[in-house]
């Protein structure tokens, strides 16, 4: 991993649309070099987003947590691939055949071309979820809690050939242990300490992420809702190193 804390923050651009998008990306200039796309930007500007981002010189991480028969998502990770993106992601409880058809993909498309593939990871719980909602909205029997099923959506992830989890920074050192140094863990719900944790319910600060073992931390709203985001992407950069 590189030691440079730019290459280890991710900043969620969860705008409505490309100008916004990009006009706050150019803004951002050199302070942030890694970018997530997820749902609400992808529905609005599409595929063109990833690309004009690249132009920009800017990594990807395209956060649509594919979750579908292992077909499907195999078509998605090809398409993912050849779109050029650095990082994307599945649902872990889409199950090991539909992982596997994932990482599968994702090598045969990236040999076909020759270039660099992407890493994927598997999503395993949202930290939007604890242990209430799991149980009483969705039906999960926890009966040792969060934490066990996530470390085995991680274990079954890497199994199938993933190359990490996006998980919470909670289960961060509990992950690592189980799954080894080079299994990447990436951290959403940070929160620093002089933001309020929003709707995120399992959340840590930048220092305390890394401190448990998290490879890269994503941080949207603490940034892109500042009053001036380059300080605060210049805080938390500083909180990382």
């Amino acid at each position: 991993m590189n030691p440079d804390p730019r290459e280890r923050l991710i900043v969620a651009l969860d705008f409505p649309s490309a100008d916004e998008a990009l006009g706050f990306a150019e803004r951002m200039g050199e302070i942030v070099t890694f970018y997530k796309v997820g749902l609400e930007l992808f529905s609005a500007a599409g595929p063109e987003i990833v690309e004009r981002l690249k132009t920009l010189g800017k990594s990807v991480f395209l956060d649509m947590k594919f979750h579908d028969i292992p077909n499907t998502v195999a078509g998605a990770a090809a398409s993912a691939t050849r779109l050029g993106v650095d990082m994307f992601n599945v649902h872990a409880l889409g199950g090991m055949a539909m992982m596997r058809a994932a990482a599968d993909a994702v090598v045969r498309t990236a040999s076909g071309l020759e270039v660099k593939r992407p890493v994927v990871l598997a999503v395993t719980v949202l930290t939007s979820l604890d242990r209430r909602a799991l149980e009483e909205e969705i039906g999960f029997s926890l009966a040792n809690g969060v934490g066990p099923f996530v470390i085995a959506k991680a274990r079954q992830a890497k199994e199938a050939g993933l190359d990490g989890v996006v998980a919470s920074p909670h289960e961060a050192a509990a992950i690592r242990a189980a799954c080894g140094s080079s299994f990447q863990i990436v951290t959403p719900g940070i929160r620093p300490s002089w933001e309020h944790a929003n709707d995120q319910k399992r959340v840590a600060t930048p220092a305390e992420a890394l401190a448990a073992g998290a490879d890269r931390i994503v941080v949207g709203r603490p940034i892109t809702k500042a009053r001036d985001p380059l300080e605060a992407a210049g805080k938390i950069l500083a909180e990382m190193t």
